[in-house]
């Protein structure tokens, strides 16, 4: 498979990050507006990557991957800046989505 394709997903995967960030800061007034306007380009910017990449990754791992990287980087971004619960299960969750995503890569 084409490493451009790859890139694409990556990136797609990164870019899902921001709309669940883009939703929770909309949960305050103050950045309401700020909030949508990037849970908005955060969807319109990874949907088009993951567009992309599956003109040449097949769409079951394209999803997994895509979905893999946006829940475990939404997870560490909860707990990073938002102060969501840190536990050692859910970080073995999130290690087990990225373990994944990792075979689907190699077994490709």
């Amino acid at each position: 498979m084409g490493q451009l394709a790859w890139l694409y997903l990556i990136l797609a995967g990164l870019f899902e990050i921001a709309w669940p960030i883009g939703l929770k800061l909309a949960q305050s007034s103050q950045y309401r507006v700020l909030g949508i306007v990037v849970a908005l380009l955060g969807m319109g910017i990874s949907g088009w990557l993951l567009w992309l990449a599956q003109k040449q990754i097949p769409l079951g791992t394209s999803y997994a991957v895509w979905t893999g990287i946006g829940a475990a980087g939404t997870f560490l971004v909860g707990i990073v800046f938002f102060g969501d619960a840190s536990s050692l299960g859910r970080y073995l969750g999130v290690l087990l989505i990225i373990s994944g995503v990792v075979v689907l890569k190699l077994s490709h």
